[in-house]
């Protein structure tokens, strides 16, 4: 089988254009086209690759792990109650027929990993002699600071069981450059299966007891091709770095070795010697076509590449647009919005403060339109370190300060009445209790958020500052959206609601704390220093001993 690539990697920079129109975004609600006129407006140059309006499928309900169940009930969960979390993962791949796109930040590991397994032996029995061309599988990983990811160890396990002369050609890669790396989670398949979220791949924090809480979400439709094409930008990106002198020197750094380098990249191809060293490029040339899905509604897929480009972001933006177009109500189920801080500690990481331009917009939705806000967060001390550390009280003072500096002739009184009003966050909890019965925290990994009970996103991107490369869904259907409430929110919110967790008063008492991290010069030795010393910590206390980073 000769080497395959769909088209020549000399893909042509995408060049500046003032404003695009997609003919999909007809239909959008108010928030939904807020949200679209941002991105169409300000981030043309991207539409297609890093965002696009499209008319897929939801398929089923959201995919929550532990399980609705588990709000309700007083009995903590036992290992294995989100296995068929895995299995929808592997039984997504199995559809490849030509192409299939992985991300997420860290390989998978224990049942995680079985079922990956299963997926491409099942691809490749699928497709035994059924076409000259070779499925095209790409997996990409983020390689964090001090926890680099083994790619040569990952795709001989991922391989081992696969039929020899399987047709299959499979590339592991992974990358950081600077502070930012992937931490994007999805699953594109052909062009039409999509699945995305928040969910890692690591069966401890999952699967087992104590489970952290997280939501993805499955789909049909052209959704899927923006997700191939939104992987695009990280493999270019790994075959310039390691394409140069320097980075031929790295690649012959053991995978499994820390390199504190601004950039590393590192890509492991299946089969050696008939795959080519850098995987192809997706358009949609390289699947088959297909006929409209039934029951599509309107989605928008917005992501951002992080520092792989200067100033763009289109998510951010488009999250901002969202929160200033709301008119009624915004729920949110955040691990946090505070910075992330040295571990154990409420110490900001250096230079990193709270996501202003989030808050601000908050605070203009409070206060100009009386709009509701109801946040649920990870627990203080929660399990495995998901949480920043940060209280309810912390998040909502900030928020409230922000008030403060867009509108400085605000007064105490009316500031306490407008939390008191409008602004409700809480810690999430099971049957009221925000603890498992060994006394362990509930934690929750969940990005996700509604807005006028219109649209929601799920994905991967946190509200907490972390230039990291991310994607996710906007449904904008009301129906939907409202199954959503009624299957994960409204549970969530019964179960976990207390408003001892955020009294007023205690709220207006924090308006004078100082919450920011110190200033650093990140150009400095000193700096840089300080800055991969910090991320190396946290990752060390955030990661499972038993991922695949380690020889």
């Amino acid at each position: 089988m000769g080497n395959y690539l769909c088209f020549s990697r000399k893909e042509p920079e995408s060049q500046p254009v003032p404003s695009v129109q997609d003919r999909s975004a007809n239909g959008l609600s108010y928030v939904g086209e807020a949200a679209y006129e941002e991105l169409r407006m300000k981030h043309a140059a991207y539409h297609q690759s890093m965002w696009n309006v499209t008319q897929s499928k939801v398929v089923g309900s959201l995919q929550h792990t532990p399980g609705r169940s588990t709000f309700e009930s007083k009995i903590d969960p036992k290992e294995g109650h989100s296995n068929w979390f895995p299995e929808k993962m592997c039984e997504v791949m199995s559809k490849t027929t030509e192409w299939c796109d992985v991300m997420s930040l860290a390989a998978p590991d224990g049942y995680f990993l079985e079922q990956f397994k299963k997926a491409l032996k099942n691809i490749a029995e699928n497709n035994q002699g059924e076409r000259e061309k070779p499925v095209i599988v790409r997996l990409m990983f983020g390689n964090i600071i001090a926890l680099p990811i083994n790619c040569d160890r990952l795709i001989k396990k991922l391989t081992k069981d696969l039929p020899k002369k399987s047709n299959i050609q499979l590339w592991v890669g992974a990358w950081r450059h600077g502070a930012s790396w992937n931490h994007t989670k999805l699953i594109a398949v052909d062009g039409r299966y999509l699945h995305t979220g928040g969910h890692n791949l690591w069966s401890d924090i999952y699967l087992k007891e104590e489970p952290v809480h997280d939501v993805s979400i499955q789909l049909e439709g052209h959704v899927a091709h923006d997700a191939h094409n939104y992987a695009n930008a990280q493999w270019k990106f790994i075959e310039k770095k390691q394409g140069t002198f320097l980075g031929q020197i790295i690649e012959h750094v053991p995978d499994f070795l820390p390199l504190l380098a601004k950039t590393r990249v590192i890509v492991s191809e299946y089969p050696e010697g008939e795959a080519t060293e850098f995987a192809p490029y997706y358009n949609s040339s390289c699947v088959s076509t297909y006929e409209s899905v039934v029951d599509a509604v309107s989605v928008i897929s917005v992501g951002r590449q992080a520092n792989l480009v200067d100033k763009d972001r289109p998510a951010d933006d488009a999250f901002i647009a969202m929160i200033n177009a709301s008119k009624k109500i915004i729920r949110m189920s955040l691990q946090d919005i505070g910075p992330i801080c040295l571990p154990g500690s409420k110490i900001p990481l250096p230079s990193v403060g709270w996501p202003k331009p989030y808050l601000d917009a908050l605070a203009r939705a409070i206060w100009l339109r009386g709009v509701d806000v109801e946040i649920v967060l990870s627990n203080e001390d929660a399990r495995k370190g998901y949480t920043n550390g940060w209280s309810c009280v912390d998040v909502a003072s900030e928020l409230i300060k922000r008030i403060q500096k867009q509108f400085p002739d605000a007064n105490d009184a009316q500031l306490h009445q407008k939390v008191e009003d409008n602004l409700r966050l809480c810690y999430i909890r099971h049957a009221r209790k925000y603890s498992y019965g060994n006394g362990k925290r509930i934690g929750s990994h969940c990005k996700y958020f509604i807005v006028d009970d219109l649209i929601s996103y799920t994905g991967s991107q946190n509200w907490y500052e972390c230039d990291l490369a991310e994607w996710g869904v906007l449904i904008d259907d009301a129906g939907i959206t409202s199954k959503m409430i009624e299957d994960f929110w409204k549970p969530m919110w019964e179960a976990s609601f207390l408003e001892e967790d955020c009294e007023v008063q205690d709220v207006m008492d924090g308006l004078k704390i100082h919450r920011d991290g110190a200033e650093v010069d990140w150009s400095s030795e000193d700096g840089i220093r300080k800055l991969e010393a910090a991320h190396a910590a946290i990752a060390m206390a955030h990661f499972p001993a038993e991922t695949e980073y380690h020889c």
